[in-house]
């Protein structure tokens, strides 16, 4: 997807939002985002649904108009990355962000410019972490934190991220919510 079109899409985006939604902080050399869901499900399912962002992130925040070329390698250095099919079939690919820190079922952070900040000279550091809310039920706070130049500033870009984090936030919650469910992972006694 070009520019011109991400920025398109991401200025007519619907404004549905998660229940905690909020840019932080903004100036021209960086932003804080901060969304919380909560997904009624449990902690393992969760987590299973989020290290699959081909069933959860909307197609419209792709390069390739479709989300199942989407993948998330769940090891640190790992790729959430894309690939891509073009007409002449050479493919090729997009790195959207790379792992730095995974501790199954509780946090990821990952580090990469999304979308349209991939031209710009920044950083961004996404982490989601999950904690559990109630008995069946999984609390997930993402925050999104971006410094370098961006040539129109970054407070001007600010909101319009915003609003793609938490439509990609409503899918993780609508894929987690639908999906069959995980049983956790249970640990293996000593002989």
């Amino acid at each position: 997807m070009n520019r011109f079109v991400l920025l398109s899409a991401l200025a007519i985006l619907p404004l549905a939002t998660p229940a905690a939604a909020d840019v932080v902080q903004a100036t021209p050399a960086g932003f804080e985002i901060k969304q919380v869901v909560t997904v009624d499900t449990s902690i393992a399912q969760t987590w299973d649904t989020l290290r699959a962002p081909q069933r959860w992130w909307s197609k419209e925040h792709t390069y390739s108009d479709d989300s199942a070329n989407l993948y998330l390698d769940s090891q640190a250095t790992g790729c959430f990355c894309e690939r891509m099919k073009g007409a002449d079939r050479s493919g090729g690919s997009v790195e959207h962000a790379r792992i730095v820190y995974i501790a199954p079922g509780r946090m990821i952070r990952l580090v990469g410019a999304l979308g349209p900040l991939q031209a710009e000279a920044v950083t961004g550091t996404l982490t989601f972490k999950l904690d559990p809310e109630g008995s069946n039920a999984t609390r997930v706070t993402m925050t999104y934190v971006v410094g370098g130049y961006v040539r129109a500033g970054a407070d001007t870009l600010a909101p319009k991220v915003d609003e793609v984090l938490a439509v990609q936030m409503l899918g993780l919650k609508s894929a987690a919510e639908s999906a069959p469910a995980v049983e956790p992972e249970k640990k293996e006694k000593k002989k």
